[in-house]
C-alpha cells in the first residue's frame, strides 16, 4: 500500500479523445507536496507519511507545527494530511511528489468535504414533495408537514428528516479515472467530478476496491523538473486523453440484427395486445352475466 497525495480542486473542463468525443475531466493541482513526517513501527508502533502541500505563513503556524516544520526543512504548509503506507512504501522526508504518481487509465478514490448549502428547507434537503400549492393550504406549500405523533411517544424520532444545515460533509468519490497527468505543472485530470468548492483540499489515493494499476510507480513518483519536462513532451497533444485512458466505442448491431430486435418487439406488442383484447372480453363477457365456455374435449372423449 502506497501513500496518496493532496491536491486542491482547480476546476472542470473537458478534454477530447482522437475520434473527437469529449471527456468531462476535474483538473486537480498538486501544490509543493512534499513529505514532513515519517511513522515507523519501532517508534511509533506504525507505518505512516505524513504530507504537507501549499504555502503557510509562519506567523498564522502553531509553534509546535512549525518546529516541526523546521526539523523537516521544509516550508510551513497550509495542509497537512498522513497516509497509511506499507513499510516498503515509505519515503524520505522532504522528498517532492510529482504528478507521475497516478497513471492513466488507473482508478482512484477522491476525498473531501463537500460544497456548503447553508440551512435548506425539507424540500432542497431531501427532495421532499411539499404541501398542496391549492385551496386549504395558507403561505406553507413547501414545509415539511407534521413531525410527531400523538400523546404517545409525546415527541420527535431521532434522524427525522427536516429542515437543516445541507452539505459541508466529508465524502469520497470511488473509483474515478485518471485520463491525464502534467508532471511540468503538477496537474491530474480525473474523469468526472470531486467533492469539493474551487480551491478547496482533496485527498486521492489508490482505489480501494480494485487492484493497483502495474504501471503505477511504486512507492510513489518524486518530482523532477527535467524528467517532469521531457514528460510532457512526450505525452499527448494538449487538450487530448493520454493513450492510456482511451476507450474504444462499442460495435453497432448490424442491420440484420436490427431487423432481428425490431421483429421481436412487433411479435411481442402484437401477443400483448391480443392477450389483453381478451382480458378485455372475458370482463366484459362477466359484466353482462354470460358463463364462460367450458371445455368439453374430456367430457366427449369420456361420452
Amino acid at each position: 500500500m502506497r501513500t496518496g497525495v493532496i491536491a486542491k480542486k482547480v476546476g472542470m473542463t473537458r478534454l477530447f479523445q482522437a475520434d473527437g468525443r469529449h471527456v468531462p475531466v476535474t483538473v486537480l493541482q498538486l501544490d509543493e507536496l512534499q513529505v514532513v513526517g515519517r511513522r515507523e513501527t519501532d517508534r511509533d508502533g506504525y507505518t505512516a507519511l505524513q504530507l504537507g502541500a501549499g504555502k503557510a505563513k509562519a506567523k498564522n503556524v502553531a509553534k509546535p507545527q512549525r518546529t516541526a516544520f523546521g526539523k523537516a526543512k521544509v516550508e510551513p504548509k497550509a495542509k497537512v494530511v498522513e497516509f497509511r503506507v506499507a513499510e516498503d512504501a515509505l519515503l524520505d522526508i522532504g522528498s517532492t511528489l510529482s504528478a507521475e504518481h497516478f497513471v492513466a487509465g488507473q482508478l482512484v478514490d477522491v476525498s473531501g468535504v463537500t460544497q456548503g448549502k447553508g440551512f435548506a428547507g425539507a424540500m432542497k434537503r431531501w427532495g421532499f414533495g411539499g404541501l398542496r400549492a391549492t385551496h386549504g393550504v395558507s403561505i406553507s406549500h413547501r414545509s415539511h408537514g407534521s413531525t410527531g405523533n400523538r400523546q404517545d411517544p409525546g415527541r420527535v424520532f431521532k434522524n427525522k428528516k427536516m429542515a437543516g444545515h445541507m452539505g459541508a460533509r466529508n465524502r469520497t468519490q470511488q473509483n474515478l479515472e485518471i485520463v491525464r497527468t502534467d508532471p511540468a505543472r503538477g496537474l491530474i485530470f480525473v474523469k468526472g467530478s470531486v467533492p469539493g468548492h474551487k480551491g478547496s483540499w482533496l485527498t486521492v489515493q489508490d482505489a480501494i476496491k480494485v487492484e493497483r494499476h502495474a504501471e503505477a510507480p511504486y512507492p510513489g513518483a518524486l518530482f523532477d523538473a527535467k524528467k517532469a519536462e521531457a514528460a510532457t513532451e512526450e505525452h499527448a497533444t494538449a487538450g487530448l486523453v493520454d493513450d492510456g485512458a482511451v476507450h474504444e466505442i462499442p460495435a453497432l448491431p448490424s442491420d440484420a440484427e436490427v431487423a432481428a430486435i425490431a421483429a421481436e418487439q412487433e411479435a411481442n406488442a402484437a401477443a400483448q395486445a391480443d392477450a389483453e383484447a381478451a382480458a378485455d372480453e372475458n370482463a366484459a363477457g362477466e359484466a353482462r352475466g354470460d358463463s364462460p365456455a367450458a371445455d368439453t374435449g374430456d367430457e366427449s372423449k369420456g361420452s
